[in-house]
């Protein structure tokens, strides 16, 4: 009797044991999975090498969210993007080393890019298709980034108080008749470091110093806000002309805030330097980096990226130059008529961007 209330015993426990096994199974089963997002982007990367390729980014539109998808569509590969702001970006890449998982990076502005040069975080990009769809003087002299999209520097004017006719040079903003007219945003700008960066690779410290000086005594307050702040301002009559890219002029026609559309329709493009030495450019590109695990992803991503269908979205809806020479620029675009550039490479924007920042703490341009 004793034996068999032992088993009994012993069968019950065991059932026990099972019943709670089961239980702990089922928890594990349903509950949510939840990653960050470094080790989201690892997770994917490994699953099989094949599928995916790893995007750190700063570009924030619609347009290439889109682009995403349609490159997935294409060729069965997953975009995993990663966004932030461009010098985050790089130092993330720095401190991540040859454990990133990112095998592109996208960034606004050749300065940038080649900031990430100068800290051997990128290599060099090795594809035909890529070196045709994006002219040399738009990509980095050892191919380590290139161009995807083209803006212009531009000059900005009240259609109310401006004659276009007035407007000549970058040189000319210098002159008594601007005293007290002139919007521009700091030069800790990225934008604002690569257009004194050409004028020193175009006319030397020493020319490029004296424009800074006399812009700056031309100012109709201290420099702040974006761009877009800088057209705002233009159309409210704290000055008469701004310095801004052409985009955002492009992106506040069309924006869905009534106020921004009055702004821009209040505002004209005026391409200076067109019988000198040409409109200052610069682009938002792409690098491969150097511990890309999704080489042939990521080589595939660039030129689809550099590729007609691309570039023509990148125009059409974003209000960039396409760097394809094959892609007609949008209507808008067009519109605003032809230009000639600065016949430089822009890689001398990131080069000369210490010396650039130099003369501005010099010169006292805040």
């Amino acid at each position: 009797m004793k034996k068999r209330s032992t088993l009994i015993l012993l069968n019950i426990m065991l059932i026990i044991s099972l019943l709670a096994l089961a239980g702990c199974a089922g928890t594990e089963k349903e509950a949510p999975a939840v990653k960050e997002e470094g080790a989201a982007l690892k997770e994917e990367a490994k699953s099989d090498g094949k599928g995916v390729v790893n995007l750190y980014t700063d570009r924030h539109y619609d347009t290439d969210e889109e682009l995403y998808k349609l490159f997935t569509e294409e060729t069965g590969i997953e975009v995993n993007v990663v966004k932030g702001k461009s010098d985050e970006l790089i130092e993330r890449l720095a401190r991540e080393g040859q454990d990133t998982e990112a095998d592109l990076l996208i960034a606004a502005d050749a300065g940038r890019l080649h900031r990430a040069k100068e800290k051997e975080l990128l290599q060099g990009i090795e594809s035909e298709e890529v070196l045709n769809n994006v002219p040399e003087n738009l990509r980095d002299i050892n191919n380590e980034w290139v161009g995807l999209t083209v803006r212009g520097r531009v000059i900005v004017y009240s259609k109310d108080r401006v004659d276009p006719s007035e407007l000549s040079t970058y040189e000319d903003l210098t002159s008594d008749k601007w005293k007290g007219k002139i919007l521009v945003r700091s030069s800790s700008n990225i934008y604002n470091q690569s257009l004194l960066a050409s004028f020193i690779a175009i006319d030397g410290e020493e020319k490029a110093k004296e424009w800074a000086k006399g812009l700056l005594a031309n100012m109709a307050r201290e420099p702040k806000g974006n761009d877009r702040a800088q057209a705002t301002a233009v159309v409210a009559g704290e000055g008469d002309i701004a310095i801004m890219n052409t985009y955002y002029v492009g992106k506040m026609l069309n924006s869905s805030n009534p106020e921004e559309v009055k702004v821009a329709e209040n505002v004209g493009v005026f391409f200076p330097n067109q019988d000198e030495t040409g409109t200052h450019i610069n682009v938002s590109g792409v690098g491969l980096t150097k511990h890309a695990k999704n080489k042939e992803n990521a080589i595939k991503f660039i030129e689809f990226l550099s590729g007609e269908k691309a570039q023509k979205q990148f125009a059409e809806a974003n209000y960039e130059y396409p760097v394809n020479d094959l892609v007609e620029p949008s209507e808008l675009l067009k519109s605003w008529g032809k230009f000639k550039t600065q016949n430089i490479n822009l890689s001398k924007l990131g080069e000369l961007n210490t010396k650039a920042v130099e003369i501005f703490n010099e010169i006292g341009w805040k």
